[in-house]
């Protein structure tokens, strides 16, 4: 290799070893970021302000606690960029419904704008956003934001120019961003907002500098807002002027739909919330319980049949456990304290009361009267005459005599 070839080669070594290369990508840190904030506070309600493709709610509409999620943004070709089909519910959604109602809307929006749709949230995200308001939006988005929609809390994220050295342009992120501040820029913004609007605020970041740079602190910065909740006996802070606590109706946003169709965006998700979507998982449920037991059952009047000798407890036992089922202590004690399940003729029968006692089916249902309720509106033919069994046949087995009847 010639000489300058090999200085060539060593030169363009050296520069890829300083790049910076963030593992996994910087924008998946603030999205996972946002997600381990609402793994910690359980929020039901969260808005996304500059929500650009969805990709955080779609990430945010997993969580079991979330049961509203909203996404703003101003720009309609960048909402155009998301398939609605990630927001929508799939197959596996209605074959297994979540435990909660979730609803998903979309609006066409500013974020320094003020709606009445967007009160009485628990969270609101402002991811990569505040950079791209010019300095009239930026001056009414405290207002807005903290003073008027008035969340538990809020996330704002932003670049820190303190990290832009390290870069190889050291100039601005993205052409749209009106400025990027550094960290004594952000927190100090940041601080005076939470004491005009009687928030708390902590500073962290994503994206961690090199060993050899850690003073220029996390590439992107980020603020934690929590609203101050006033002592016991003390008078409520007052809110600054020009907010009030009874808030009219204002409905700047328009809803996001689809212009081909005009139908307006919104996906409601099946849970088990609905009494339909619960009848049909419960049922489900119950008929693969009883099935399971009843496999057990021929077993056990198999091996009695062949005259292996088993005492009644062991019997009782082998009818409450089987390969795949986790039970605690106390719920096999639970279900062996109940009825027993028997067949007639060639009917077989398993108790409500027995039923109750099984993991998946007391999630559903935490009593007896409203599974007996459920399964007659569900399944009324698979219940004896009482209601106080589900039947199904004994079959494969055709044994003439009672057993545990």
């Amino acid at each position: 290799m010639e000489k300058n070839s090999m200085e060539e080669f060593q030169q363009s070594t050296v520069a890829r070893k300083n790049v910076i290369e963030f593992r996994p990508p910087l924008y998946k840190q603030r999205y996972f970021f946002v997600k381990d904030i609402v793994n910690q506070y359980k929020p039901k309600k969260v808005a996304d302000l500059g929500c650009g493709n969805a990709t955080l709610l779609c990430m945010l509409k997993f969580h079991s606690c979330v049961q509203e999620l909203v996404g703003v943004d101003l720009l309609m070709d960048r909402l155009l960029d998301w398939n609605s089909d990630r927001l929508s519910p799939s197959v596996g959604d209605h074959l297994g419904p979540r435990d909660l109602d979730l609803s998903i809307v979309l609006y066409r929006g500013s974020a320094v704008e003020k709606d009445s749709r967007l009160l009485g949230f628990d969270l609101i995200t402002c991811i990569e956003l505040i950079e791209h308001l010019d300095s009239e939006d930026l001056a009414k988005f405290p207002e807005v934001v903290f003073g008027y929609f008035s969340p538990g809390m809020v996330v704002i994220s932003t670049p820190n120019s303190d990290f832009n050295p390290l870069f190889p342009a050291s100039t601005f992120r993205n052409s749209d961003h009106k400025f990027e501040w550094n960290q004594k820029q952000f927190q100090h913004w940041a601080s005076n907002v939470a004491k005009l609007y009687n928030y708390t605020v902590e500073f962290t970041g994503v994206g961690a500098p090199p060993p050899w740079a850690k003073h220029v602190g996390y590439c992107t910065q980020i603020g934690i807002f929590k609203k101050k909740q006033p002592e016991p006996g003390s008078w409520i802070v007052a809110k600054p002027t020009g907010s009030s606590d009874s808030q009219p109706e204002e409905h700047t946003y328009q809803v996001f739909g689809i212009s081909i169709c005009l139908q307006v965006f919104t996906a409601s998700f099946p849970s088990l919330q609905q009494k339909h979507f619960l009848l049909f998982v419960l049922c489900t449920e119950v008929l693969k319980e009883v099935e399971a037991i009843r496999q057990k059952y021929v077993w056990i009047l198999k091996r009695k049949e062949s005259n292996e000798p088993e005492s009644e407890e062991d019997i009782d036992r082998s009818l409450v456990r089987r390969p795949g089922l986790f039970l605690t202590d106390a719920q096999v004690a639970q279900i062996e304290k109940s009825p027993k399940p028997y067949s007639v003729g060639k009917r077989f029968y398993v108790p409500l009361k027995r039923l109750i006692g099984y993991p998946k089916v007391n999630r559903l249902v935490g009593d007896v009267s409203t599974l007996r309720t459920l399964l007659a509106e569900g399944i009324p033919t698979r219940l004896n005459r009482a209601h106080t069994s589900v039947l199904i046949d004994l079959d494969p087995y055709d044994y003439p005599r009672d057993y545990y009847s």
